[in-house]
């Protein structure tokens, strides 16, 4: 492992001013100059990445290039960047990318942000004289229906997982040249904008914008721009500094300990050790009795610096407890803020509440710069493996324990709708602890009822029922719990019928009682082939089938 710190996650939206001649170098290239560069990526893009080939195989990646070689005459500028651009993101990591708005490609921006909402993606902020914009649905952009634009969009979209898609391809489609590049800009100048808002269709035509911030961070809303929230609606605590790497604030009427954490750096005025040092010991000298670390907006930085906080969280005996401390999570959470995330699930009792991050919990990162000979292009490709969990987990996100999705209503009206469920959480209600609470009482009845009351509740969409009642039954079998253990396995099979995980486990836990008296073994059996049934790819019930026929 390197001990070089991380660089800050800036993905493809970080920007600086146009440099003029490497802007115009890159213009005036020949169809055999580019071919120069595609020749220098497809040789030196293996050496420099960590595992170029982990989910784009090398004939397709070969294929794909060739395809590009073959086109070049026939394509524009913005059209053979775009199509490099696909071609990186089919390598299948959120940190290998080409930076657009960087020079020397230097695309521009349409003044508007989108932001994808369950229900489509919506206008939420935009320069004051496309104000008849915000609030609206996107229907068409350019001369296509939006829905077939955002896909195309999404297609050259680097990313670990769908997550980091619906954080990036909004952004991504407020670009004039990728529109202009995938076909799909009317005119790139003057572009054709359709929303509904209010029953009504409204039509713009926006001007694009050299990109002028320095770097993608918080909300990334432009001072002086028009917000889609009501007339009269509080700012969220989440939106109200999301360009401060970290800061706190004590709500005293639900004593919560909201803490924004944005960005894994330090700021010149307080160390992230020092600023955690001193929220610990707020809470551990004031009434806290929920502590709320919001990382939904955090796109990464230096992970070594994540350490201390996670140390600070394993000493407070306090704060580190079942239904006290609570960690917001979304589709920007990313690179070093997921290897914060990460540590949190594996050394505190948090619970995650949000939406699933934007990072996989094992990841390719650390990328660094192949610059192409001619164009002076640079192709950010990941030189290391991080794997902070178990090599099998293949997850392709962190999910929350409880979802919560923002709306475009939620939006409007100020609300966070994950901090609601935070307030409103009580440990008494989750499936496991009813379950729990039903078995002690040998209420078998009850216990199925908690299951299927919850199996359709949209706060556990993410993390299944199924999976709750599953951990609850292994806690009890490593108390010695077995009675009950097998109770509440035999409740999930009931309600779970066509999991094969389910079975599994009912199985471990009657050869674990092993009870001649109550034909433990012969159960098990039947319940280890019921789960090879339904997954016959699971060695582990095969072998310990094995293992019972030996007896």
């Amino acid at each position: 492992m390197s001990t070089a710190p991380r660089r800050p996650a800036t993905i493809v939206l970080g920007l600086t001013m146009v440099l003029g001649h490497a802007t115009a170098l890159a213009q005036a290239l020949t169809a055999d100059q580019w071919r120069e560069d595609l020749h220098a990526f497809a040789e030196q893009a293996p050496k420099l990445h960590k595992n170029l080939f982990h989910a784009l195989p090398r004939e397709q990646f070969e294929a794909a290039m060739q395809r590009l070689n073959d086109r070049i005459p026939s394509l524009s500028r913005n059209q053979i960047i775009i199509e490099l651009a696909r071609i990186v993101a089919k390598i299948g990591d959120g940190h290998s990318y080409l930076s657009l708005l960087e020079p020397p490609i230097s695309f521009r921006r349409y003044p508007i942000k989108l932001y994808e909402f369950p229900d489509g993606i919506y206008v939420v902020s935009a320069d004051p004289k496309y104000k008849a914009l915000l609030g609206g649905r996107v229907v068409e952009i350019g001369n296509s229906p939006f829905e077939r634009a955002y896909r195309a969009v999404g297609e050259i979209v680097p990313h670990d997982n769908e997550m980091q898609v619906k954080w990036l391809a909004p952004n991504y489609a407020t670009i004039a040249e990728v529109l202009d590049g995938l076909g799909l800009a009317d005119d790139a100048e003057n572009l054709a904008l359709t929303v509904l808002k209010d029953g009504k269709r409204v039509k713009a035509r926006l001007v694009p914008e050299p990109a002028r911030r320095a770097h993608y961070h918080g909300w990334d809303i432009a001072a002086g721009w028009a917000d889609a929230r009501a007339p009269g609606a509080p700012v969220p605590l989440w939106l109200q500094s999301s360009d401060d790497a970290y800061w706190f604030k004590y709500l005293p009427e639900e004593k919560i300990l909201y803490v924004q954490y944005n960005q894994v750096r330090n700021k010149t005025d307080e160390t992230l050790e020092a600023f955690f040092k001193r929220v610990i010991a707020y809470a551990e000298t004031n009434p806290v009795e929920r502590f709320v670390l919001d990382v939904r907006l955090n796109g990464g930085g230096n992970n070594y610096l994540n350490r201390p906080i996670i140390h600070a969280f394993i000493r407070s005996d306090k704060i580190n407890q079942p239904g006290r401390l609570f960690t917001i999570i979304g589709r920007q959470t990313f690179s070093a803020a997921m290897n914060f995330v990460n540590a949190m699930k594996l050394n505190t009792h948090t619970l995650f509440v949000g939406e699933p991050t934007g990072a996989r919990p094992n990841m390719y990162g650390d990328n660094a710069p192949l610059t192409l000979p001619k164009s002076k292009i640079a192709v950010h490709l990941s030189t290391l493996w991080w794997q902070d969990m178990d090599p099998r987990d293949t997850r392709d996100y962190q999910a929350p324990d409880l979802a919560a999705e923002l709306t475009m209503a939620d939006y409007r009206a100020g609300r966070d709708p994950a901090l609601e469920v935070i307030k409103k959480y009580d440990p008494r209600e989750s499936p496991s602890e009813m379950v729990r609470a039903a078995i002690s009482r040998h209420d078998l009845g009850a216990a199925r009822k908690a299951v299927l009351a919850q199996k359709d509740n949209s706060l556990y969409r993410y993390t299944t029922v199924e999976r709750q009642v599953n951990a609850l039954g292994y806690e009890l079998l490593r108390k010695k719990s077995l009675d009950e253990a097998i109770q509440v396995f035999k409740v999930n099979v009931e309600a779970h019928p066509s999991s094969w995980n389910a079975y599994d486990s009912l199985a471990e836990a009657y050869a674990t009682r092993h009870d001649p008296a109550k034909d433990d073994l012969r159960l098990a059996g039947q319940n280890y082939e019921k789960s090879l049934q339904l997954n016959p790819q699971n060695s582990r019930a095969r072998a310990s089938l094995e293992r019972l026929k030996q007896h």
